[in-house]
């Protein structure tokens, strides 16, 4: 054997005992009893814990339940380091057949060729129907280089909490344009005000320029480029004009105070809403998962009470886009080396509804607090009860369905262009750097690694 076979066989072993390392008891999969034998194992890596593995755990087993061909075997890797597990799994040659994720790697996995496109599971009948069947966002969250690489099970969309009852103490109306958030940000925490804010009415989250970028106009990346430098377009300039007015919000509180307030956050108790922490905020900005943190306060009020809350789109400046943001979610790859593709894609049908089943996929988007990938799912009477018992919901599922909901750019390197930007609006809210250098040296950085991985690809 030579000294490169030996290296590689002893790398796979590594890589082996690694995944069986960090799959440790309480990663173990749960369902598969006596009455699955003969069936083809279908392996599933997910990130849910807590309430939302029961959820997980129920579709799992209505699947396994409804056909007798395969057996889904759930496996929670809840926290970090889920990237790590799958890569030393690919290594070793034992990845999943099925992984759900919720970060902006699909472009970059699928550059490095460890995902299987879609086109070699699904028929072209069932492709043609799945693109005009799920919402655009769902869509382009699985999209790479015009080829579809994930199915997105769930979305993620961003919209204004706003506390009705605050600014009626104001005589405030709800944020329909960009100036009335300002009036609310000025009148309820004045500029001149004393240091050591303890609210504020509203307050952009640098994390958001993903979203008020899109609002403003700008797209992030132009995927028809030819080159890396046309391509990355975080310096262009409605992204320019947003953190421009982002940036105001430093000028007027000083940079300090808004590092601080935001830093004051991380004192509040668990994963406490912070719009709910004795009134933090009259306005502020979340995905629709906060719904739940409203209801359940509402719920332990003991009869108190409490404030109204009404959820809106993000205003759009004089020639900006309405109904527009930032959106991501969750979504299924199957791996290249993955051994059971046809189980999995079954799977993921099944779980979005599309095969057949919208309701059971519409049951389980209730229970989850999910929002659905296509308007079949949402118009099935378990989720419509689902909205008349949250109508909170209802802002965020129409949203859904906009097309200038905006992911990441599916660039292979996605993951360090969204860090790029946000530390460049960090840089910018809470230190008071030029929204234009910050820009451009993010854009800059990310071209440089483009030219990087498209260098190594030939």
């Amino acid at each position: 054997m030579t000294n490169d076979r030996m290296m590689k066989r002893s790398w796979h072993l590594i890589a082996s005992l690694a995944v069986s390392i960090l799959l440790l008891p309480g990663c173990e999969p749960t369902g598969e009893t006596g009455e699955f034998e003969g069936r083809d194992k279908v392996v599933f890596w997910h990130f849910w814990g807590g309430r939302d593995r029961t959820v997980v755990e129920d579709i799992v087993a209505r699947f396994n339940a409804s056909q007798e061909e395969f057996v889904v075997r759930p496996i929670a890797l809840p926290g970090s380091n889920l990237d790590l597990k799958f890569f030393l799994s690919v290594a070793g040659g034992d990845p999943p057949d099925l992984m759900n994720h919720d970060d902006p790697v699909v472009g970059d996995w699928a550059q490095r060729g460890v995902l299987t496109p879609l086109d070699e599971l699904a028929t072209e009948e069932e492709l043609s129907r799945l693109a005009d069947w799920v919402f655009p966002a769902a869509r382009k969250l699985g999209t790479y280089d015009e080829q579809l690489f994930a199915l997105c099970n769930g979305l993620d969309i961003r919209a204004l909490y706003c506390n009705k009852t605050l600014l009626d103490e104001h005589d405030l109306p709800l944020p329909k344009t960009i100036a009335d958030l300002d009036r609310i940000a000025e009148t309820i925490a004045p500029a001149d005000g004393a240091s050591g804010r303890r609210r504020m009415g509203y307050l952009p989250d640098p994390r958001r320029l993903w979203a008020w970028g899109v609002v403003f106009g700008g797209s992030f990346a132009d995927l028809a480029a030819k080159t890396p430098d046309e391509m990355v377009t975080a310096d262009e300039p409605p992204v320019l004009a947003a953190l421009e007015w982002m940036a105001g919000y430093s000028r007027r509180y000083g940079p300090s105070e808004v590092a601080a307030f935001r830093s004051g956050e991380q004192a509040l108790t668990g994963s406490s809403f912070p719009l709910l922490a004795d009134r933090r905020y009259a306005v502020m900005m979340d995905g629709q998962w906060r719904v739940r943190d409203i209801a359940e306060a509402a719920a332990s009020s003991n009869g108190e009470r409490v404030d109204e809350f009404i959820v809106t789109p993000l205003p759009a400046p004089p020639g900006g886009r309405t109904d527009a943001g930032w959106v991501n979610g969750n979504f299924f790859v199957v791996p290249k080396q993955a051994k059971q593709k046809r189980g999995a894609w079954e799977f993921m049908k099944f779980w979005i509804g599309f095969a057949d089943n919208a309701s059971v996929a519409a049951e389980a988007c209730a229970a989850g607090g999910w929002i659905p990938v296509a308007h079949q799912v949402v118009d099935q009477p378990a989720y419509q009860q689902a909205l008349r018992e949250q109508p909170l919901l209802e802002e965020f599922v129409r949203l859904a369905a906009s097309p200038n909901q905006m992911p990441v750019p599916a660039l292979p390197v996605a993951s360090s262009y969204y860090n790029q930007v946000n530390q460049a609006a960090q840089a910018v809210l809470y230190r008071g750097a030029d929204p234009e250098e910050e820009l451009r040296k993010a854009a800059d950085f990310t071209r440089a690694r483009l030219r990087e991985v498209s260098d190594e690809g030939k």
